[in-house]
């Protein structure tokens, strides 16, 4: 699966801590190779505007949506508690 970063994404990306960054690259990796991977837990998030949720780290989510064969990644946030 192709990734596609948004503009909004990379903004988040750059405000994340770095051991955050580094996680996001470890878990996008995990989603172009199997978005079923154990450690991503990804799940429909919001089912009629088809975005989904991938855990990053305990602390922070990753939204996408896909078309086709690529991934568009749409924010990383820390996840609310």
């Amino acid at each position: 699966m192709q990734l596609h970063y948004t503009e909004r994404l990379l903004k988040a990306l750059e405000d994340a801590p770095p051991q955050v960054r580094k996680a996001f690259y470890k878990q996008a990796r995990f989603l172009a190779e199997n978005i079923r991977h154990p450690s991503l837990d990804a799940k429909k998030y919001d089912v009629p505007m088809n975005i989904w949720q991938a855990r990053v780290t305990r602390s922070w989510r990753l939204y996408f949506t896909m078309e086709g064969d690529t991934s568009i990644l749409l924010d990383l946030i820390p996840h609310p508690k």
